[in-house]
């Protein structure tokens, strides 16, 4: 008798659910490295239903199915590349291919696709009010000047250095012309680990476009697959025309349960009234 209650209550209340995850998808189009969420939902129950003779009972046969409620199942998370945007920014970096940073947060190690850092007042890499971003070793990455280089494997390179070169004797050496000559170095500010893991289906999702896991994760810079650009950010993959349609579809349906649900209790409220005059 109540059946519609449920099932039109229950439509609304995941439809509302939707609207949430939707929502979400459309504020952080411009996050750097953000995935889109997507809700599936699917009925809680279904019962058959059989039709038999008033008297007879024998011979059923079934002629149909009823949903009881409508809930949603999960959501997904869709890990597709983002479009590659160049910024000019030092402190800017992008994964194109598979991979996530690894941020040293006040709970423990997250992952993410934001490249968009930022350095502290001792030079420290980190993802603004998130944590120190993490480098191959399993520590933080301290920058000490500004003239680095980072190549494609996330090793961060700073300034020339020319130190007069020497024999194993400590004695100078020279050139054919005579002149003093000179070693090269870069020092070696760390390698920003990029990492990637067997089962992207098993990321939990966090605040801030961060997610968490149990897996152990792989370390993915020398693969020869996963690059790390330099002064450049990864965009959100959501997609504005495909999430404005979905918001007005979920939208007109959560509206019909409503007015539908308004109508089924002024059904049954007759009902009731019409049976207690009888």
């Amino acid at each position: 008798m109540y059946q519609g209650f449920y099932n039109l209550t229950s439509g609304m209340l995941t439809q509302q659910r939707n609207l949430n995850v939707i929502g979400n998808n459309m504020v952080n189009i411009n996050t750097a490295g953000y995935k889109t969420d997507t809700m599936v939902n699917s009925t809680f129950q279904e019962q058959i239903l059989t039709r038999t003779g008033q008297y007879n009972k024998g011979n059923p046969h079934d002629v149909g199915s009823m949903s009881k409620i409508n809930t949603a199942t999960q959501t997904y998370t869709n890990y597709s590349q983002g479009a590659f945007k160049e910024t000019g920014n030092i402190y800017d970096f992008c994964i194109t291919g598979q991979g996530f940073f690894a941020v040293r947060t006040d709970t423990g190690v997250q992952y993410t696709r934001n490249g968009q850092f930022s350095v502290k007042d001792d030079g420290t890499l980190e993802l603004a009010g998130i944590g120190d971003v993490l480098g191959t070793d399993g520590q933080p990455i301290r920058i000490q000047s500004e003239d680095f280089t980072v190549d494609s494997t996330g090793r961060i390179k700073g300034p020339e250095r020319r130190e007069p070169a020497v024999d194993e004797n400590g004695n100078p050496i020279y050139d054919e012309e005579g002149n003093q000559a000179y070693s090269i170095t870069y020092p070696e500010y760390g390698q920003i680990e990029v990492v990637t893991f067997q089962d992207e289906g098993q990321l939990h999702r966090e605040d801030n476009g961060m997610f968490t896991t149990n897996q152990a994760a792989a370390v993915a810079n020398d693969n020869g697959e996963t690059k790390l650009y330099w002064q450049a950010i990864e965009d959100s993959n959501v997609d504005m025309v495909q999430e404005m349609t979905s918001m007005i579809t979920s939208q007109r349906t959560l509206q019909s349960a409503a007015q539908l649900l308004k109508m089924y209790d002024t059904v049954m409220g007759r009902a009731v009234t019409l049976g207690s005059m009888s």
